[in-house]
């Protein structure tokens, strides 16, 4: 492959990669020419580089925790306002620095190994984000839970231990994980997934008898899809079980909405039960 089409699929490079890929000096030397830019030397950069692509090779490190997580398709709804870079050295700012890697990276791009950057999450960010990331890495990547907890068993830190205290893989989605923190942090009892006979399987069931459904940007996007739920809701009814239903919006940006409906109807269901 030509030199800056190789360039162009890694987005940044330095120059002992290229060399390694089997490209010489004077190929690297004709980059710039050929509409590459060098920010310093020995790092090129193709048009349209991802900055944070960029920024990893730039500090010599590899992009991983928040910043990884677009690259393996996790769960994570804020985008960091920080570069969170993987690197064993001590030099350069402006990133938050994880120093500690276990795992071989990416074989091509700079970024660290799922694991890395599940492990990080866990003892950098504040749960949910950082119980979304690693719940995601596992299901989607195939990441042992026993492998995360082993790695981080000596962690004395809080945020850590709260985080894999937290780590529920039941959860299907990131607002199912942000609802069950949710939950949690305001002493709601919950079993998520759980199957109904009649009914199917609902995404929360709460004291026996509310169900708590959070529908995705998908919902009723067929008719086929309609209809089924509206048997579910029916057969739910006729067993007499209460549902609510949000959207990811509602677990999002109103939250209080959402525990003031849940506690009544768990508060009216307990009155009448006196």
């Amino acid at each position: 492959m030509d030199i800056f089409e190789h360039l162009q699929q890694l987005g940044a490079a330095r120059t002992a990669q290229l060399l390694s890929a089997g490209y010489s000096r004077r190929d690297i030397g004709h980059l710039v020419g050929r509409g590459a830019t060098q920010p310093r030397r020995g790092i090129f950069l193709a048009p349209g580089c991802d900055p944070e692509l960029a920024g990893a090779v730039c500090h010599n490190g590899r992009l991983t925790c928040a910043s990884a997580a677009r690259h393996y398709g996790l769960w994570l709804r804020t985008p960091p306002t920080q570069l969170h870079l993987a690197c064993n050295h001590g030099h350069g700012s402006g990133f938050i620095r994880h120093r500690t890697v276990r795992f071989d990276g990416h074989p091509v791009l700079p970024v660290a190994a799922v694991e890395d950057v599940a492990l990080h999450a866990l003892g950098c960010l504040a749960p949910p984000s950082s119980t979304a990331m690693a719940t995601s890495a596992i299901r989607l990547h195939g990441v042992p839970l026993d492998l995360l907890r082993y790695q981080l068993g000596g962690d004395r830190s809080a945020p850590t231990r709260r985080a894999l205290q937290e780590l529920d893989l039941r959860a299907e989605s990131i607002v199912e994980v942000d609802a069950q923190h949710l939950f949690r942090c305001n002493g709601i009892d919950f079993e998520p997934q759980v199957q109904l006979p009649g009914i199917g399987r609902v995404d929360f069931l709460l004291d026996d008898f509310l169900i708590v459904e959070i529908d995705g940007f998908a919902f009723h996007s067929k008719r086929s899809d309609m209809l089924r739920d509206r048997r579910r809701n029916n057969m739910s009814t006729v067993q007499g079980f209460a549902v609510l239903r949000y959207m990811p919006e509602h677990i999002w940006f109103h939250p209080e909405q959402v525990l003031a409906e849940i506690t009544a109807v768990l508060e009216a269901k307990r009155e009448v039960q006196k």
